[in-house]
């Protein structure tokens, strides 16, 4: 498998050359790290084999968010603390897209342009559920921003989780939505573009936004995505922690370019292209997300001022009662306990049987410092 690091390698000097000067520090930290990380560079520990003798060397993670080696652990450990405040209800899988006139204005000003766009869906998916024709109640939505295609190109859209049904506004009552539905897409675009506009102008107001992207129809999907523990595995796994590539799709690197495979939606076949090195770079880094932003966020029911409620224990009474869902107070115990017993200082945790024999067990001989700081 290539690495995106040998990308790195092959053309990081030459785009540094070119664009350093005005390169945000964000990109040239996720530049530094992808290359250090899991080197001689970070450090780590050295471990023996007690039956063949042989030295197995584990370096550290360099945990930036945009390298695709990393994250595994951090992944797990926040997959088993959501468990504890998923609800036992179905859920729908909400993705808005921005239309291709918007993109300039949210890459230029990603800060206020990515938090107002995820607060603009959210907000939008809770007060449509509100409406008493559909859900009448408080829903919970998780919104996951990503900005890239399979083929790296700039696309800025949101995932959203929601629970298929919320608690009113007296906090007694559990209102299940209907089967199969949760809010009408059409309504909910235009009051996300509503509210888009609305929170760009007031956050950005010096920026030109085009008339033309607020006179089109938005693209948005509402699915039917699963019911309790299916919907986070299956749905949070995929999506809070993905990066723009995974090296498993880098197919071939050379000396002009980069063959990476993708699928197309319509078919659902998988077909590769090629990138020239240089542009490679350029796309890769435009995900890059600035130091400190976000990209998972929670509204609604989920909202950090709702969980003071207990929303897990109470929602799963009220269901039990409404609905004789078998969920009792013991579900709702913190397993971040369990989760944070997992080892994320060296890599995933190197393996208790030596990997050159097959048979002997590691034992830990002495930590291994780093060789030089890794500066951005």
């Amino acid at each position: 498998m290539r690495e995106l690091a040998e990308v790195l390698r092959r053309w990081a000097d030459a785009y540094l050359a070119l664009h350093g000067a005005t390169m945000p520090p964000s990109h040239r930290r996720a530049i530094a790290d992808i290359l250090s990380c899991r080197t001689e560079a970070r450090g780590g520990h050295l471990w023996r084999c007690d039956a063949c003798n042989r030295d197995v060397y584990r370096y550290h993670s360099c945990k930036n968010r945009s390298c695709p080696k990393c994250h595994a652990n951090e992944t797990r450990r926040w997959l088993e603390s959501r468990k504890a405040e998923m609800l036992p209800v179905p859920y729908f899988h909400i993705t808005i897209t921005v239309p291709e006139e918007l993109r300039a204005v949210l890459r230029g000003n990603q800060r206020d342009g990515y938090a107002a766009l995820m607060q603009a869906s959210a907000q939008g998916i809770v007060e449509l559920a509100r409406d008493p024709r559909f859900v009448g109640a408080t829903v919970g939505v998780l919104a996951v921003l990503h900005t890239w295609t399979q083929q790296l190109v700039y696309h800025p859209h949101v995932h959203c989780l929601v629970t298929a049904g919320g608690i009113t506004d007296d906090g007694r009552q559990w209102r299940q939505a209907r089967p199969g539905f949760l809010l009408p897409v059409k309504a909910l675009a235009k009051m996300v573009r509503g509210k888009l506009r609305s929170i760009l102008t007031k956050r950005c107001p010096d920026v030109v936004l085009p008339v033309s992207a607020w006179r089109k129809s938005w693209i948005v999907h509402c699915t039917y995505w699963g019911q309790g523990e299916h919907a986070v595995l299956d749905y949070l796994a995929r999506y809070v922690f993905r990066v723009a590539i995974c090296e498993s799709r880098i197919v071939d690197i050379d000396d002009d370019g980069v063959t990476l495979c993708y699928k197309k939606r319509k078919s659902n076949c998988w077909r590769s292209c090629r990138i020239a090195g240089q542009e490679f770079l350029r796309r890769f880094l435009t995900h890059v997300l600035p130091k400190g932003l976000h990209k998972v966020r929670y509204f609604g029911l989920w909202h950090p001022a709702k969980r003071a409620l207990a929303v897990k224990a109470r929602c799963a009474l009220l269901l039990e009662q409404r609905e004789s869902v078998s969920c009792t107070v013991g579900d709702t115990k913190d397993d971040s306990s369990e989760a944070v017993a997992i080892t994320s200082d060296c890599n995933t945790g190197p393996e208790l049987v030596c990997p050159h024999c097959h048979q002997g067990r590691l034992v830990l001989l002495r930590r291994l410092e780093p060789k030089f700081a890794c500066g951005p």
